[in-house]
C-alpha cells in the first residue's frame, strides 16, 4: 500500500504502526504510550488492544500509571477485556481506586472471584464501605466469606497477606495418595511450593516440598518425607514482622494460623517481595517527612502529610532561634559568629541524622535489640568521638587561618566537637526512646535530632564564645 493510499484511510481505518514498547531499560517508551493514547482519543479500541494485548500484566499496570489521570478511563473502557485481575493487583494503589471507582460492583466483583485471596483484599479493602458491601454481595458465597474474613483481620497483618487456597493432607497419606489428589482435583491451587501436612484438628505438623515429594517412592508416606520444623506465622502479625522471618530463615512460603493453632492459609514469597520494598519505601519517607511519597497520590493528600511536618519543625526552629536570640549581644559584638553557627549547627545535623538513619534501619530489621543497646550506644559514641576529632581539628585550624584568631579557632572547634557528640547520643537515643514508648522512630525521630543539634549546637558555640570572652 502506498503512502498516498494511507494518509487517504480513515483514523480508524489506519493499520497499527509496532511502536517499540521497551527501552533498553526494559521500561516503556514515551512513544509507545503515545502511540496508544492516540488509538484511544481516534476511538480505535481495536487498535489500542493490538498494541497492549502483547505487554505482560506489570507492563499493562505501568501504561495506566504513566497515562495522565483524566485519560486513564478512556484507556480502560478501550482495552476492558484485557483489565483483568492480574494487571489490577500489579497497579499502584492511588491508580488502581481512581479506576475502581469507574467500575460496576459486579465488575469488580468479577474480578476479584479471579484473584487469590490476598489479592482480592487488596483490590477492596480501601473502596468506600457502601461500595464494598456492594462488591461482596456480588461475589459467591466461599469468594465473600474467604474475603470478609481476611478484612476482619487488622490492616497490615499476615491475615489480610495469606492467600487462603493451599494444599493441607493428613500425614497417614502417602507419597502417591498425595499425586493423585492433586492431579484429581481441579479445584485446588496452582501456584504453591510447599504441601502442607495436618492433623485431625487441621493444625499444621510439618511441611513438605514438591521436589521431595516428586523424588520420592508413591509407597512412603508422607509423614516420613515431610519435615516437620517448620515457620508458623501467626495470623495477627503484622507484614513487616512477617517479611523479616521471611528474610532470616529463606522461606519460600510458610503457614498462617489463626488463636487456636488451625491452619488458614499461607504467604508467598511473592508477596514478600513487595512488603520489603513497601516497608523500606516506606521508612525513608517517614524519616523525610514526606507523607506515603507516591507520585500518584493525589495533591491534597500530599500536602496533608508533609505541611504536619514543616509545622512540627517550624516549632523545633523556634527553640534555636529563642537560644540565639539569648545571646543577641555577643553576636553583635563580633559578626564572624553569626557566620560560623551554621556551620556547627548544620554538621551536627548531618552527624545526627547519618546516626538516626542506622539506627532506625537497626530498629525495623531486628537488628537492635534489648539484648545490645548499651553495645550500640557505645559504638556510636566511639564514632562520634572520631568524627568530631577529624571535623573540629580541620574547622579549628580552617577559622584560625581566615579569621587570624586562634581562640576563636578552638571555640568552633571544642562546639563542633561537643556538638557531634550530641547528635550521635541523640541520633541513637531517640528513636530508642520513641521505640520503647510504643511510637514509630520513623516518623517522629527527624523532628527531635534536629532539634536537638540545632539548640545544642547554637547553645555550646555561642556560650563558648560568651564564655572565652570573644566578643569584650
Amino acid at each position: 500500500m502506498s503512502e498516498s493510499e494511507l494518509k487517504a484511510m480513515p483514523d480508524d481505518e489506519q493499520p497499527v504502526v509496532a511502536e517499540p514498547s521497551h527501552d533498553a531499560e526494559d521500561r516503556l517508551t514515551p512513544e509507545f504510550v503515545t502511540a496508544v493514547l492516540d488509538r484511544v482519543d481516534a476511538g480505535d479500541s481495536e487498535g489500542a488492544r493490538a498494541l497492549v494485548d502483547p505487554l505482560h500484566h506489570a507492563d499493562i499496570a505501568d501504561l495506566f500509571e504513566l497515562v495522565p489521570s483524566d485519560q486513564r478511563r478512556a484507556l480502560a473502557a478501550a482495552i476492558t477485556d484485557l483489565l483483568d485481575g492480574d494487571v489490577l493487583a500489579e497497579m499502584n494503589d492511588y491508580v488502581r481506586e481512581d479506576l475502581i471507582e469507574a467500575l460496576e460492583p459486579h465488575e469488580v466483583a468479577e474480578i476479584a472471584g479471579e484473584l487469590d485471596t490476598d489479592d482480592a483484599v487488596a483490590l477492596i479493602e480501601d473502596m468506600e464501605e457502601a461500595d464494598q458491601r456492594a462488591v461482596l454481595r456480588a461475589l459467591d458465597p466461599d469468594d465473600r466469606a474467604a474475603i470478609e474474613e481476611a478484612l476482619s483481620y487488622p490492616e497490615e497483618s499476615a491475615g489480610r497477606l495469606m492467600q487462603r487456597d493451599l494444599i493441607a493432607v493428613p500425614e497417614h497419606w502417602t507419597v502417591g495418595d498425595v499425586l493423585d489428589y492433586m492431579r484429581s482435583n481441579e479445584d485446588l491451587t496452582n501456584d504453591f511450593w510447599e504441601i502442607y501436612v495436618v492433623d485431625a484438628s487441621h493444625h499444621p505438623i510439618g511441611c513438605c516440598a514438591l521436589s521431595w515429594i516428586l523424588r520420592t517412592p508413591r509407597a512412603v508416606s508422607i509423614g516420613d518425607v515431610m519435615k516437620r520444623e517448620q515457620t508458623l506465622i501467626p495470623v495477627d502479625m503484622d507484614q513487616e514482622e512477617v517479611a523479616l522471618k521471611f528474610q532470616k530463615y529463606a522461606l519460600i512460603s510458610a503457614a498462617v494460623v489463626d488463636q487456636s493453632g488451625r491452619l488458614v492459609g499461607m504467604i508467598t514469597v511473592d508477596d514478600i517481595v513487595h512488603i520489603i520494598q513497601e516497608e523500606a519505601g516506606e521508612d525513608i519517607l517517614k524519616l523525610s517527612g514526606a507523607g506515603d511519597g507516591d507520585i500518584n497520590e493525589p495533591v491534597l493528600e500530599s500536602y496533608k502529610g508533609r505541611v504536619r511536618w514543616l509545622i512540627a519543625n517550624l516549632a523545633t526552629a523556634l527553640v534555636a532561634s529563642t537560644i540565639i536570640g539569648l545571646f543577641e549581644g555577643t553576636i553583635a559584638q563580633m559578626v564572624a559568629l553569626a557566620a560560623l553557627m551554621p556551620i556547627v549547627a548544620g554538621v551536627g545535623g548531618n552527624a545526627g541524622t547519618q546516626t538516626m538513619a542506622v539506627t532506625v534501619r537497626a530498629l525495623a530489621t531486628n537488628q537492635l535489640t534489648q539484648s545490645n543497646t548499651w553495645r550500640s550506644i557505645r559504638r556510636e559514641i566511639k564514632i562520634a568521638l572520631l568524627n568530631g576529632s577529624t571535623v573540629a581539628l580541620v574547622i579549628g585550624l580552617g577559622v584560625w587561618a581566615v579569621f587570624h584568631n586562634p581562640q576563636l579557632g578552638m571555640v568552633i572547634a571544642a562546639a563542633m566537637m561537643t556538638n557531634i557528640l550530641i547528635a550521635g547520643l541523640s541520633g541513637v537515643v531517640v528513636p530508642l526512646t520513641l521505640e520503647r514508648a510504643g511510637a514509630d522512630p520513623a516518623v517522629a525521630s527527624s523532628v527531635f535530632v534536629t532539634m536537638m543539634t540545632d539548640s545544642m549546637g547554637f547553645l555550646v558555640f555561642l556560650g563558648l564564645a560568651t564564655a572565652a570572652g570573644l566578643a569584650g
